[in-house]
């Protein structure tokens, strides 16, 4: 599915934050044995692919069927959002390419936004601690719209605040299916980045190995 972009600079561009802008998987990988380990249960490669860049609810109805606790999908969220924030402050890495990205887009005006499924406390931090807090026009967490990736909620709000028309000159970059649905939904231009062995993003527009592939530079027109 080939989207060709026009001539012109993107409208703006909106990143991911979770394993495509941060390596923040690896954090929330961390957290979640954590939380297995608590329970004396194994997590596995497995139930990382099942857990990557899903919403809260859908979420805790995983943990919920893996740690063997039905009824209790939003203390386990909760539980595994403490470990995690907990965990983030031991520190986290840009992805490569992402500081060199960010700085080619500000220098040239693109309007930059930040949409996660996280909660906002956590995208806030996570940022903050590698140094790109001051990097975006706008930052959000799918928490505050009404429905979370893979509505497009998250994208379509993110434009209104960005005050861009939603549509294929805006660029999303995206790591999980749950991120490349939701973009596309809005009718974005995406670019999938995958980060966990396994992941496939077919329905992305374009597939890049890191976030200074020639794809990704092609269609930024950095």
């Amino acid at each position: 599915m080939i989207r060709p972009m026009p001539p012109a600079f993107p409208d703006a561009v909106v990143f991911d934050n979770d394993g495509l802008l941060l390596d923040t998987e690896s954090v929330w990988t961390r957290a979640e044995e954590d939380l297995f380990e608590r329970r004396g249960t194994e997590f596995t490669p497995a139930d990382k692919r099942e857990l990557v860049g899903t919403s809260a609810e859908i979420a805790g109805g995983v943990l919920e069927r893996r740690l063997g606790e039905p009824g209790r999908a939003a203390e386990l969220i909760e539980e595994l959002n403490v470990l995690v924030v907990a965990e983030l402050e031991h520190g986290v890495e840009a992805m490569i390419g992402a500081r060199e990205l960010l700085e080619r887009l500000r220098e040239r005006g693109t309007p930059i936004g930040l949409v996660s499924n996280s909660p906002l406390r956590f995208v806030r931090r996570s940022i903050e601690i590698v140094g790109l807090a001051d990097h975006f026009d706008v930052v959000l967490s799918a928490h505050e719209v009404a429905a979370p990736k893979p509505a497009p909620d998250p994208y379509l709000e993110a434009c209104r605040r960005l005050d861009v028309e939603p549509g294929p000159s805006v660029v999303a970059l995206e790591d999980s299916p749950t991120g490349v649905a939701a973009a596309i939904a809005a009718g974005l231009t995406v670019i999938g980045v995958p980060s966990i062995e396994g992941i496939a993003l077919e329905e992305a527009h374009h597939i890049a190995e890191s976030l200074l592939d020639e794809v990704v530079l092609h269609h930024l027109k950095i």
